[in-house]
Order: structure tokens, then C-alpha cells, then sequence
């Protein structure tokens, strides 16, 4: 819809939003924690009068492990969602591996890629929206460029799964996918391991090989040996940023 006219549908969203922390959080953390399991769950964060799309991490014992919200909102994205920043550039580190991601076309910005790789992720999370078969590649790619564990995961909805009054006369019809899913786990050597998953609900898993990670770059570390710092470097400002500081120093 055009930009100030989708005032309905944005005030519904703001409405479902949710700060971090606060309860909505806590009711995740305590189903992580009956689990026993890390949770990684995007959801729409909201901070003041802003809205983030953010990748929350909750731990076994149901804490709030790390957040990042998207860098860049995509297209008219802008006109809704807020910037993150360096500071929530957050991994988790677990008894498995280094766990971290980024949002959807975040995972096509090569820098942001290299700073994720520099925090020595060993497990990628790259949920997105993307439907295009390139997606497959863009997932072997980041595996293969990261040598990293890639789990890639998008929502799966057709336009009938969307309340009516929110489809606007857009979409409609079982077969109108909205989003395919294409869930997709990629080993570190770029090979796939499971998916993808198009146009069908399932829990999708493979075991991993925390080693595998260690013998793949021992080939190529893009931050490491096969590096060149004397040629490029990448400065990530990881400050959280405020437009307003309040300082109480001074007389």
C-alpha cells in the first residue's frame, strides 16, 4: 500500500508488538526452558515508538541470550521498521557451537556476512522471505563462504491463511503461496544436508558435526589464514546508538 494510507494495518501491527524484555518474552523463555532447548524466534520488537524486525535468542534455562534486529529494513520496509545497530550484532555461544544470523537480504551484505564470520559463528540462522530457488544458493554459498552450518528457514503461508480483513483483496486461494517455506540445513562444505522443504509444513533437523567446522577451515578461514589484513579491513561500530545521551556531569 502507499506510504501514510496503511494506517489500519499498522496500528494492528504496533499493536502486536512486543518489548523486550517484558512478558511476552518471558512466556518464550519459559517454553525454552520446559523444552530444555536454544530457541532463535524472529518477532516485532517494539522500542518506544519504533518497530524492529528482530531475531531473539532464548537459552535452556529460559534467560534472553542475544537479540539483533534487521540492519536495514528492505524496500518499503522503511517506511515501518527501525535500523538496528552494531551493538545487537549478538551470538550465542552454546555447548554445540557459536550460533548467530542475519534477516533475510541482510544475508546478501558481504560485510555483514564478514563481521558474523569474525564472531566465529560455526552455526548460521539465515530466516528471510525469499521465495526465488537462487535462495538454495545463496545458503550453500554463505556455507561454503563461512564454512559455517547454514540453517535456512522462511515462513509457510498461503494468501487462505491470512485473516480476511488483513488480505485487502490481494491474495486468496490454496493455491496462492504467499511464502513457500524452502527450509534448508547446509553443512559446512556447501552441501545440503536436509530441505528444501517447499509448500509443506514439517519440522526439518540433521546432526552436526562441530569438528566439521574446524577441518573445513582449515582449507579456508575468511577471517583467518586466508585473510589478508594488510590489504582489507572491516571496522564494525558495535556501540548502541542513541540520538539523545544524557550526561550528568558538568556543574
Amino acid at each position: 500500500m502507499p506510504p501514510w494510507s496503511d494506517g489500519d494495518y499498522v496500528a494492528r501491527l504496533y499493536d502486536q508488538a512486543v518489548p523486550v524484555p517484558g512478558p511476552t518474552v518471558e512466556q518464550l523463555g519459559a517454553a525454552a526452558r520446559e523444552a530444555g532447548a536454544y530457541v532463535a524466534i524472529g518477532l516485532n520488537e517494539l522500542a518506544g515508538g519504533t518497530p524492529y524486525n528482530t531475531l531473539l535468542y532464548l537459552a535452556p534455562d529460559g534467560s534472553l541470550a542475544g537479540r539483533h534486529r534487521k540492519l536495514m529494513p528492505t524496500g518499503g520496509e522503511r517506511t515501518i521498521w527501525g535500523f538496528g545497530d552494531g551493538a545487537t550484532l549478538d551470538v550465542v555461544h552454546t555447548p554445540f557451537g557459536v550460533v548467530g544470523g542475519l534477516i533475510c537480504r541482510e544475508n546478501y551484505m558481504p560485510l555483514a556476512r564478514a563481521a558474523m564470520y569474525a564472531k566465529n559463528v560455526s552455526v548460521y540462522l539465515a530466516p528471510t522471505w525469499d521465495n526465488s530457488d537462487t535462495w538454495i544458493s545463496t545458503l550453500r554459498h554463505i556455507a561454503k563462504e563461512g564454512r559455517v552450518y547454514v540453517v535456512g528457514v522462511s515462513p509457510v503461508l498461503r494468501g487462505s491463511d491470512v485473516p480476511a480483513d488483513l488480505r485487502g483483496g490481494h491474495y486468496g486461494g490454496d493455491d496462492d503461496w504467499m511464502s513457500r517455506g524452502l527450509a534448508t540445513i547446509v553443512a559446512p562444505s556447501g552441501d545440503i544436508l536436509a530441505g528444501p522443504i517447499a509448500e509443506e509444513e514439517r519440522i526439518l533437523s540433521a546432526d552436526i558435526d562441530p569438528g566439521e567446522v574446524l577441518r573445513q577451515r582449515r582449507q579456508f578461514d575468511p577471517v583467518g589464514h586466508y585473510a589478508r589484513a594488510d590489504v582489507f579491513t572491516l571496522t564494525v561500530n558495535t556501540r548502541e546508538q542513541h540520538p539523545v545521551r544524557f550526561d550528568a556531569g558538568g556543574p
